[in-house]
């Protein structure tokens, strides 16, 4: 396996600690990630995405999902079943879980489903007005703009 040394990133840059942190994180795994249970991400369109996590066996109160610190914390825990139950084969794991999803900035959880053994969790990338692109009118009068700036700076 190859490791990477983000050393060099880390001198050269300010505020990009958090993608240096996280691909240390994603690259210390050694592919040891937990495979239980199941889940797929979906891309809906550019703004929109699901989270989908197979839960077979656990209800909605056994289900819990939150945001902290810009991740995306699903867990369950199984309440004690009754023992009195003898299995010949016991197949459907439902055992205790927690999967964490980082989420990128302007990106909330809008909504969460459970549904025929599926935990869909809708997330929305939301960006605020001041950061989206805006088309600058081009005008062919110079004296108009200098008059405007002049203006603007005797004000302040």
């Amino acid at each position: 396996m190859r490791t990477f040394d983000f050393a060099p990133l880390y001198r050269s840059t300010v505020g990009f600690d958090q993608i240096a942190n996280m691909m240390d994180r994603v690259l210390s795994n050694d592919g040891a990630a937990p495979s239980y249970p199941p889940y797929n991400i979906e891309k809906l369109n550019d703004d929109a995405y699901r989270i989908s996590i197979a839960v077979a066996g656990f209800s909605d109160a056994d289900l819990n999902v939150e945001v902290r610190d810009k991740a995306l914390i699903v867990s369950a825990r199984k309440a004690d079943e009754d023992e009195a139950k003898t299995y010949l084969h016991r197949g459907i794991a439902t055992r205790a879980f927690e999967r964490r999803f980082q989420l990128a900035d302007h990106v909330s959880v809008t909504g969460a489903a459970h549904a025929d053994g599926m935990l869909h969790i809708e997330l929305e990338r939301q960006v605020p007005e001041a950061l989206k692109p805006r088309q600058i009118q081009i005008s062919s009068d110079v004296a108009a703009i200098s008059k405007d700036v002049v203006d603007a700076k005797s004000v302040n």
